[in-house]
């Protein structure tokens, strides 16, 4: 479990090319999928300092079959993870590159914001350039230039590692964002 930082799952092609599949916040629990198989095809890797719990896998396991409630909680936690990947794999497949960075962001500032680490519309988020052209499918000048574009478009508000959602409403309709897929909300 991820108590303080920032992680994520990438995988890397034989020439070097990294594709960033998810990024990870406080309080994720990243390695689920490895309680049931038994080696990872993919890389879970820090992007800043973390702290991390780590639980052994019998107890986990242990305490599913004694707690079927903590069992669902951790299977609900692998299908949101799911819910994730298969809107990542939209953008990646059918999103305009302005409407990768939008919905990113705005994923991003709503798992930050259910988590008290957001400020009304502004969040840290200590990436690179670089690390978000590999989590969006766009070179690092491709990058730069959505950036620019975003803010010139008057989105967007970046201070280094620090986002400010000018227009969310505009990101929403551009990114065509629909937060249901992050399941916020225990009832959904």
């Amino acid at each position: 479990m991820i108590a303080e930082g920032f992680a994520f799952r990438s995988k890397t092609t034989f020439e070097g090319q990294r594709q960033v599949l998810s990024l990870h916040i406080p309080g994720d629990v990243p390695d689920l999928q490895s309680l049931h198989l038994k080696v990872m095809d993919h890389d879970l890797t820090t992007l800043t300092p973390c702290t991390l719990g780590f639980i052994p896998h019998a107890a986990v396991m242990g305490l599913n079959r004694e707690r079927p409630n903590v069992a669902a909680a951790l299977w609900r936690e692998t299908l949101i993870d799911a819910a994730i990947f298969r809107e990542w794999l939209l953008s990646l497949g059918r999103r305009s590159a302005d409407a990768r960075m939008a919905h990113l962001l705005l994923e991003l500032h709503r798992r930050l914001n259910a988590i008290g680490r957001a400020r009304e519309l502004e969040f840290e988020l200590p990436v690179t350039q670089t690390d978000l052209g590999d989590c969006l499918g766009l070179s690092t000048v491709h990058v730069n230039r959505v950036l620019q574009q975003l803010r010139r478009d008057g989105l967007i508000e970046v201070q280094r590692t620090n986002f400010r959602l000018v227009d969310p409403q505009e990101l929403e309709k551009l990114a065509e964002f629909d937060p249901s897929y992050l399941h916020l909300h225990p009832g959904n």
